[in-house]
């Protein structure tokens, strides 16, 4: 389980403070406002961005004295990060040795994360002959060859076409399922918190007023999250 227990962080702006519970085989949804802090509390488990306080922990260890690349933690953005000149295989190999020197092991690892995500006949191909979709199958498949048990996805499919972003969600669902990971989920859409997320958390103005599984949604409890959704 990744807790975080008042895990605060302060900007010129805004002040940040989060408790939160995501236990492993879990997809939590972060939903809110544009500059609520989601992407904010990414980063502060990630470890780039300061935490002045509070604890953050993985299985009762803590966390905020490690950097970001010895964190149990893979984190993929919406701007996924493809390298143009690399093959499809050597974007995701990348994520388990910037050398791309692998051991029989690692290349396993990569030849089964494109396997999960539908890659497999592709991974001699450049990410600039695939479409949209399989691109950011690409930077999937890099975070899960990495086996880190806590996912971080900021936004990774809302540029893509409702059914494209659809059907990469369903495959978030089957990998967390079938690997036990811990993944936060930041989105801009309700309907993919109902479609894949176990619990749901609102986030406003730096702190998260509300959680709960999918039925939050229709029935929030607070004038903030009401307001959010319209209602």
């Amino acid at each position: 389980m990744l807790e975080l227990d008042k895990l605060a962080s302060r900007y010129p702006e805004q002040s940040l403070c989060f408790t939160l519970q995501i236990s492993s085989g879990q997809i939590t949804a972060l939903i809110g406002p544009s500059g609520a802090g989601k992407s904010t509390l990414l980063s502060m488990v990630a470890g780039f961005a300061k935490v002045e306080s509070g604890t953050l922990t993985f299985n009762g260890l803590s966390l905020l004295g490690l950097p970001p690349a010895e964190r149990p933690i893979t984190t993929l953005f919406q701007d996924n990060n493809l390298f143009w000149h690399m093959s499809v295989y050597q974007n995701i190999a990348i994520g388990l040795s910037p050398s791309l020197r692998l051991t029989s092991d690692q290349q396993s690892q990569v030849q089964q994360a494109a396997e999960q995500v539908g890659l497999a006949a592709l991974l001699a191909r450049k990410p600039d002959t695939l479409s949209g979709g399989q691109q950011q199958r690409v930077g999937l498949a890099r975070s899960l060859a990495r086996r880190k048990p806590v996912l971080l996805l900021d936004e990774p499919f809302s540029a893509l076409d409702p059914a494209l972003r659809f059907e990469l969600l369903g495959l978030l669902r089957q990998q967390t399922d079938a690997l036990g990971l811990a993944v936060l989920l930041v989105t801009h859409h309700p309907e993919e918190a109902v479609r894949v997320a176990d619990n749901i958390a609102f986030v406003h103005n730096g702190g998260i007023v509300e959680t709960g599984g999918r039925e939050l949604l229709s029935a929030p409890r607070t004038e903030e999250f009401k307001a959010y959704l319209g209602r």
